[in-house]
């Protein structure tokens, strides 16, 4: 596993609800928030999705899995795997295999066992429950 997340070509494409929430997440962690800025600025990360300009495809998604809980970042998810079909997703949330690219086909998943360990030591620590972290620790194209 270590070897394919070293394998990953930058820069790695994100959206801004995933963003969002790694900041909020990162809340406590001012030099990991920066760090995040820092590959934002160095071209590591690449906003690759914007919210205004996939409205009709968001809301659709939305309808699509409407007996799902489904937020923002997921559907940013999802619709930025539909475009960039040969991309994977570099994931902590393992109820994104929920989703389907086109409706038909699952989200290519790479799920680091090593970052799992990490954000449980990290809600261990910090008293936040570990499925909401790893539900929002996530998005990485």
């Amino acid at each position: 596993m270590t070897e394919r997340i070293e394998g990953l070509e930058a820069p790695l494409l994100v959206c801004e609800p995933v963003l969002a929430e790694a900041v909020y997440l990162l809340r406590r962690y001012s030099r990991a928030q920066d760090a995040l800025f820092d590959l934002l600025d160095n071209g590591a990360l690449k906003v690759a999705l914007r919210v205004e300009k996939h409205f009709a495809a968001l809301r659709e998604l939305f309808q699509r899995y409407r007996g799902t809980p489904m937020s923002l970042a997921d559907t940013c998810i999802v619709r930025m795997a539909e475009i960039h079909e040969r991309h994977a997703v570099l994931t902590l949330d393992s109820n994104l295999e929920a989703y389907r690219k086109h409706g038909r086909g699952p989200l290519a998943l790479i799920i680091p066992q090593v970052a799992e360990h990490a954000v449980r030591g990290l809600t261990c620590r910090s008293g936040l429950d570990n499925t909401a972290t790893r539900r929002h620790v996530r998005g990485w194209l």
